[in-house]
């Protein structure tokens, strides 16, 4: 009973922070600004730091470390997010006033369909132990395939979501405000801005395939497991306002994070042969923290004197689900053809 309690009481502090939001924070259209999203990061950092204490001070020390290297783990991994929302939002044109909505209603959305994710896998997990194999194998797979795609350019035209929603659907050519449907001579039609959300969920539900599994391979307990996504996912729109401006600057990120898939993935398979932990939770931690930090400290030094033609490029080198990578013919390829 107590743990159905702790389930209840996340949640409804999770809607109660969604409300103030939307509804309080960032009621109408403004644009955020940098320092607004900065601040809102924090805010969003301190929460899930309190939240830790509490692991530790509650639940008990390994419960704590389980839940700080999670948190890590998917803070890190959201970054994948951030690249593939600038994309998105650049290759659309999307009106930076409306970006915060389309965020909000994707990441609503992501919360949803992770937490149904989590449930499931910890369920499957615990009924079928041979499927942590799996999981640690498909995680160093991702993470070998991550490093061999960085510098690939997608071909956001040829994506495969957004040619299908536009053969089988009325879509408007121009945004209508920030809403999602319009009417016109009694006909519904979505607008472009639907299709990106689209787009997005979509897209973090492919991504959530690396980090739940990810975090799986550092605790088995769903709550711990949910709780660490929700608060990495709460931060992610105000991290993405703060960051899109200078996200060329983490190019070499995308080094480590697809290095940590591959150690969690081999902490998962090594744990679970030897049945005992061969690598620490601890570890895990340090390890991920050496490789974002040590990555972030790289990309920050080797992009300080770049040229903005080299930035944009550099930008645009990240891979989104459905989109496949751009030819030099498609390159080449002149705006009227």
């Amino acid at each position: 009973m107590d743990e159905i309690w702790l389930w209840v009481g996340f949640n409804l502090f999770v809607i109660a922070l969604l409300a103030l939001d939307l509804g309080v924070l960032h009621r109408g259209e403004k644009q955020i600004t940098v320092r607004h999203a900065l601040w809102l990061s924090l805010s969003y950092l301190m929460l899930a730091m309190i939240f830790a204490v509490g692991m530790f001070v509650f639940m008990g020390e390994a419960e704590g470390y389980q839940f700080l290297t999670g948190y890590l783990i998917e803070k890190s991994l959201s970054v994948d997010n951030i690249f593939v929302f600038v994309l998105i939002f650049s290759h659309f044109a999307v009106p930076p006033q409306y970006q915060y909505r389309v965020l909000f209603w994707g990441i609503l959305g992501a919360l949803v369909m992770r937490g149904t994710l989590i449930l499931v896998g910890a369920s499957v997990i615990e009924a079928f132990h041979w499927v942590i194999y799996i999981f640690g194998a498909f995680l160093i797979f991702t993470g070998v395939k991550m490093l061999v795609t960085v510098g690939q350019e997608p071909d956001v035209d040829n994506n495969r979501i957004v040619r299908f929603m536009r053969s089988r659907f009325r879509i408007t050519q121009e945004y209508s405000g920030s809403r999602f449907f319009v009417m016109a001579e009694g006909v519904r039609y979505m607008t472009p801005l639907f299709l990106v959300l689209v787009l997005i969920e979509l897209t973090d539900v492919v991504f959530s395939l690396d980090s739940i599994p990810a975090i799986f391979a550092i605790t088995s307990d769903p709550f711990i497991v949910y709780t660490s996504n929700v608060f990495a996912m709460l931060g992610l729109r105000a991290l993405y306002f703060a960051l899109a401006g200078i996200i060329h600057r983490f190019h070499y990120l995308k080094y480590g994070l697809s290095l940590v898939l591959v150690v969690v993935g081999i902490k998962m398979i090594l744990n679970a042969w030897f049945g005992t932990k061969v690598i620490p939770t601890e570890a895990a931690l340090l390890i991920t923290g050496v490789l974002i930090g040590g990555t972030i400290l790289f990309s920050m030094w080797k992009t300080k004197h770049l040229a903005p033609a080299e930035a944009s490029q550099m930008a645009g080198q990240w891979w989104i689900p459905g989109s496949p990578p751009k030819t030099d013919d498609v390159r080449s390829r002149k705006p009227e053809e």
